[in-house]
Order: C-alpha cells, then structure tokens, then sequence
C-alpha cells in the first residue's frame, strides 16, 4: 500500500482566517486572504514580527481551525486505498503539539492516531507522496511533493499543484 503523508496547517487546518482575524482584531487593520498573495502575514507586516508569532505560540490557537472543505470526506475515500500520515512540522511550534492532536483526533477520526507525526524536517518521512503548501518540504523528501495552493505559494513553480481536496481527489483516485 502506498502512502500519503499530509501537512496539516493550510493543508487540512484553515490557519489563515484565524491568523489573520486575531491580527485584524489587535491591530485594526482589515488585511484579507488577498493580501497574502506571494507572502505571509510576518512579512507584509514585518514590524509586528513578535507579536504575529506571539498568536501561534498560545498553546490553544491551532485547536479551533477550521477543517479545509472537503478534506474529511477525500481523507476517508484515500484512507481505503492509501496509508495516510499527518506529518505537521510542530516542532516549529511546540506548544501546539496537545492542541493539534486533539484538532486531529475530533475532526479525522478515522485515521490512526500511531500516524500522526509530530517533526521539523519533513525529510524524515518515509511516504510515498508529501502533501503540502510549503515547497521547502520537498526539498530533500524522497518521494513525489504536490504543493497544496495557499496565499504565500502561488508564485511557486516546478511542483504538482492541487489547489483543493477535490483535486488530490482526482490526482490519487481518477
């Protein structure tokens, strides 16, 4: 059985909506998705550099994200032909660890919790397919990278690009 390993954040987890809400809320501003265009909030907004990553390192902000449309029903499909793996890079995080597991184990219930890997270089990961919105994972990943369209990579090229779960749908299933 071959397998997919799957980013979580802007790949299952809709982190942007809330990274940027917290951020219009504290700062009056009104950025939107549109305005990440090629970039990141920490980039368009250096001089708040402390205080944006201060948001993600509340232990409870990546427990309440949205789940990306229709990723549960494509996971589930994928799950009876595919080995399925969350790989989130966390350790960039830490103190999303307990936040994330519970995120996962409520929303992909289906999915073995022995597969969640909590890690830093991607190239670890022994899949067969990566799934993810930063193509610095695939860098020195062994198998196939397919970059999963966010707001920061649309000037990315050279990847396999799915911009949505029905996409990777069709990519693994057609």
């Amino acid at each position: 059985m071959q397998r997919i390993a799957i980013d979580m954040d802007e790949v299952i987890a809709d982190f942007i909506p809330k990274h940027l809400h917290v951020f219009n809320r504290d700062y009056n501003e009104n950025l939107t998705v549109n305005d990440l265009t090629g970039t990141r909030l920490r980039e368009l907004r250096p001089q708040f550099l402390r205080e944006i990553n201060a948001y993600v390192d509340d232990p409870l902000f990546f427990r309440d994200l949205a789940v990306m449309q229709d990723s549960q029903e494509v996971m589930q499909q994928l799950s009876e032909r595919f080995e399925i793996f969350i790989t989130t890079a966390a350790m960039e995080v830490p103190a999303s660890f307990t936040a994330k597991y519970e995120w996962l184990k409520e929303h992909f219930p289906f999915l073995d919790e022995m597969n969640f890997v909590f890690c830093g270089d991607k190239s670890i990961i022994h899949a067969d397919y990566l799934i993810d919105d930063h193509a610095r994972h695939f860098e020195r990943f062994k198998g196939k990278g397919i970059l999963f369209t966010a707001p920061h990579n649309l000037n990315e090229t050279g990847y396999v690009r799915v911009n949505n779960w029905l996409d990777v749908r069709d990519y693994f299933l057609r």
